[in-house]
């Protein structure tokens, strides 16, 4: 059996190129005590992994030169030596990589039911960007009914979902996205109550019209000047969470950090980063709630999915280029 799989080649500078990642195709070995073999079904593909793929101190060890690129997954195991607890035909969730197949020993995989939602939503708003959206908004940023909410990235996967919650909360909410069909999206069909098109309009302005009073909460998941802008509209005792800053992740020079910085003393207010990881002990709970949302129809499920791990450059890049609206996801074509 082959499995075809994609390696880190070289450490990207600014944009990955052509030349970032090499895709080969190797004989399977075979399995050993207690390991189980899994064809994998989706990847997931986020911001994070750019970051990933340097080589400088971070929440996660970097990948190395020649190892799989780092990705989430979901598949069938399909082979199994020996005990494990996973049984053969389940499906499993976890660390699988950018690849056909995976051998693991059931360690940091996680089982999930088909017959209860799409396999691939197991990989946006009940995977980790869902995890990332929820504990963000309601342990993070501890929104409460009433607050006004700006959120940057608002037709992403996690950005959409952390309107989605603060509107089930009480909130007011106000999302930032790149382009009228964006825009519109996040009104019409995710229910967000004013939208700030940062492509085609002053952003400073934007917000002082569409929040007037000011923000309680900006859930941040671009970074750079928006960040910056945002920091001038804060309310008493408001809260910033940095969730991502996908602006600068291609970066060739230095950073962007705010300006507006010392609107945190004068406002008394608070910035704070967070990582998803460190509520993986919390996960079945989120996903239980997240899962009544959708049912009661509060929760709009919005994936982006193309096929073929042969196409990964391209696709990934639609993270970074704005053509993509909600969770980009990878359909494994074996």
């Amino acid at each position: 059996m082959i499995n075809r799989k994609l390696l880190l080649k070289k450490r990207p500078i600014g944009l990955p190129d052509e030349d970032t990642w090499e895709l080969i195709d190797e004989k399977l070995p075979d399995l050993v005590e207690g390991e189980i073999l899994i064809e994998q079904q989706y990847i997931s593909l986020d911001p994070a992994m750019r970051g990933w793929m340097n080589d400088s101190r971070s929440y996660i060890k970097p990948i190395e030169i020649g190892d799989v690129m780092r990705a989430g997954s979901v598949g069938k195991v399909i082979k199994k030596s020996g005990k494990n607890k996973f049984n053969l035909g389940e499906y499993v969730t976890g660390w699988g990589g950018v690849q056909t197949h995976c051998i693991s020993n059931g360690e940091n995989l996680y089982r999930v039911d088909p017959t209860k939602s799409n396999l691939s939503t197991y990989l946006g708003v009940l995977g980790m960007p869902g995890m990332t959206a929820y504990f963000g908004i309601l342990e993070e940023a501890k929104v409460k009914a009433g607050d006004v909410v700006l959120v940057s990235g608002a037709a992403g996967a996690v950005g959409s979902l952390v309107g989605q919650i603060a509107k089930i909360k009480g909130c007011k909410v106000v999302g930032i996205a790149g382009g009228e069909k964006k825009c519109k999206f996040i009104k019409d069909d995710l229910g967000f109550d004013d939208s700030i098109d940062y492509k085609n309009g002053n952003v400073i302005k934007e917000i002082k019209n569409k929040c007037p009073n000011g923000i309680d909460v900006y859930f941040d998941n671009v970074g750079g000047e928006i960040l910056d802008a945002a920091l001038i509209f804060l309310r008493r005792n408001a809260r910033v969470i940095l969730c991502g800053a996908i602006s600068q992740y291609n970066n060739r020079d230095s950073i962007k950090g705010p300006k507006n910085y010392l609107s945190l003393l004068v406002n008394r207010a608070s910035i704070k980063g967070m990582v998803v990881f460190d509520y993986a002990p919390k996960y079945e709970k989120a996903i239980d709630e997240i899962s009544g949302w959708i049912e009661d129809g509060k929760i709009l499920i919005n994936e982006d999915i193309y096929e073929g791990i042969d196409n990964f450059r391209s696709i990934f890049l639609k993270l970074f280029n704005g053509n993509k609206m909600g969770k980009l996801i990878l359909k494994v074509k074996t």
